[in-house]
């Protein structure tokens, strides 16, 4: 359930997601939860972290906005963040991460990020660039000796810009349920399948272009991916509560994850995402992942001129744009100052957002993954709109 196209118009409104059913709610069960989901609504002040720094017509608002979402989707638990400059706001959670515990959600509950893992490992793959040991317009056999050549050669820029041809899921791939030992393994889903395309004749959404990346990563710094991650992103930037998604370990304030199947909230089912961590396996706080986008505008990750390539969108060879830069999505709903990107896969729906110009940071995290992306990047505009007024 990640992302499979960008834009069909000028400016992006909204996220196609693949494999994305309508869901038709029975009647008694949405009275039911819907009920129940007001409830929990109605006493979020008492079980929420929240911080000042926003009017209280905002903060209403978008209490509102997410109370909506939460009852109109049956979502359990949502953290949301807000961010300006170098300080974090206001931050909250609504609803519970554990229903059969009655946890309540917090600004610091770590979720699933699904897509939203690429423009982390997109910072990654430019701060290699900065320091020379990435070529982003050389085939990637130069880092990736083992990857099979193709009909046309394949760029690390091309893969971050979901150009180059490499496909996305296909069957049941996305619920892999198996441990791999390393990402360079989990690269023989898919090295031998034949491009779906020319690159950059057009844009095809991909999470394993991303592992791919995170391979690519690991050749270049010499060492693991998620060891890089620690040392360079999530350590400079002060994310403490973010990590792979190790479906074994204890992680501290790890929410359990919820999807609706014909009207009915059951728990999510079991996936491994140690063959997707680069393209959508990690995992993160609303907070830290609002630090990420601090440290990201204030030039701690990367130099602003890179930053400002990254969010640049790219073009296909007939010269359309694709509204879709080097990790990170350009355009949101009526907002196309709006640099984001945003995520859905088995318990969880998410998105983070930044206007640079503004030094504006948003997030928004749920448990459920069924919500779906083209509500989420709704929300999320929402929020934007409503910070907007004073």
């Amino acid at each position: 359930m990640e992302f499979e196209a960008i834009q069909r118009i000028k400016i992006p409104t909204f996220i196609q997601y693949p494999n994305m059913k309508l869901l038709q709610f029975r009647e008694a069960n949405r009275f039911f939860l819907g009920s129940f989901l007001l409830m929990v609504a109605a006493s979020l002040p008492l079980v929420a972290q929240q911080k000042s720094g926003l009017t209280n017509q905002q903060i209403a608002s978008i209490d509102s906005t997410i109370s909506t979402m939460m009852v109109k989707y049956q979502v359990p638990g949502v953290s949301v963040a807000v961010a300006k400059g170098s300080v974090i706001v206001w931050s909250k959670g609504y609803g519970k991460v554990d229903l059969e515990n009655d946890v309540p959600a917090k600004s610091t509950t770590v979720y699933r990020l699904a897509s939203v893992s690429k423009s982390i490992t997109a910072v990654a793959v430019m701060q290699l660039v900065e320091k020379g040991k990435i070529d982003l317009d050389v085939p990637i056999q130069k880092y990736v000796p083992s990857f099979p050549q193709k009909k046309y050669p394949i760029t690390t820029r091309q893969l971050l810009g979901h150009l180059s041809g490499v496909r996305h899921y296909s069957g049941e791939d996305e619920f892999n349920m198996k441990e791999y030992k390393n990402l360079s393994e989990s690269l023989d889903i898919f090295q031998n399948d034949t491009l779906l395309h020319k690159p950059e004749t057009r844009l095809t959404y991909t999470t394993y272009g991303y592992v791919l990346l995170g391979v690519i990563v690991e050749a270049a710094s010499g060492i693991s991916f998620t060891d890089y991650l620690q040392k360079n992103i999530f350590k400079p930037a002060g994310m403490t509560e973010s990590s792979a998604d190790e479906p074994l370990e204890i992680i501290h304030q790890r929410t359990r994850f919820y999807d609706v199947d014909d009207g009915k909230l059951h728990n999510a089912r079991y996936i491994n995402s140690s063959f997707r961590w680069p393209g959508g396996g990690l995992l993160s706080s609303a907070e830290d992942l609002a630090r990420f986008l601090m440290a990201l505008q204030h030039g701690k990750l990367l130099q602003r001129v890179t930053l400002q390539q990254m969010t640049t969108s790219l073009k296909t060879t007939d010269g359309k744009s694709t509204h879709y830069g080097l990790g990170w999505i350009v355009g949101l709903s009526q907002h196309p100052e709006v640099i984001w990107h945003g995520g859905v896969q088995p318990g969880a729906t998410t998105a983070i957002a930044m206007i640079p110009q503004k030094d504006l940071s948003v997030v928004v995290l749920t448990n459920l993954g069924t919500l779906g992306g083209g509500e989420i990047d709704t929300v999320t505009g929402r929020i934007i709109s409503i910070l907007a007024t004073n």
